[in-house]
């Protein structure tokens, strides 16, 4: 499994960016698809996932009413639309995925439970 994060730049404070993750195969059954992210001399931390072949998605705290993350399945692709952007939300962002069995949203958010990474790209937010 391959993955391919693409879509980081910069923008003001306010602003919106997609990030996109493009993924290698074709069938991703029983995945879970995840944004993490990481800031100069910070750990990496979670920021949403969602289930591939089911409706069920799932946000940490801090980007809540601010970020969603969608599929397309025929593309292959996950994105995660960042509206409302702060300077916070500065770093580099990667995409993850890790088999998930169980119907529901996964609400793993460990980056050890990830199997799979992309390189990431860097989001950096102005004041």
């Amino acid at each position: 499994v391959q993955l391919q994060a693409s879509g980081g730049g910069l923008v003001q404070a306010g602003g919106s960016l997609r990030l996109s993750c493009a993924l290698s195969r074709r069938t991703f059954t029983s995945y879970t698809i995840a944004w993490f992210r990481q800031a100069s001399r910070k750990e990496r931390e979670f920021v949403a996932n969602i289930r591939w072949n089911e409706p069920f998605s799932y946000y940490a705290d801090f980007v809540k009413g601010r970020f969603t993350i969608s599929k397309d399945n025929a593309e292959n692709t996950v994105y995660l639309q960042m509206n409302t952007l702060r300077p916070e939300d500065t770093a580099v962002y990667y995409c993850a995925a890790r088999r998930a069995l169980g119907y529901g949203s996964d609400q793993n958010t460990s980056e050890d439970k990830y199997n799979y990474w992309g390189r990431g790209t860097q989001v950096t937010v102005s004041s």
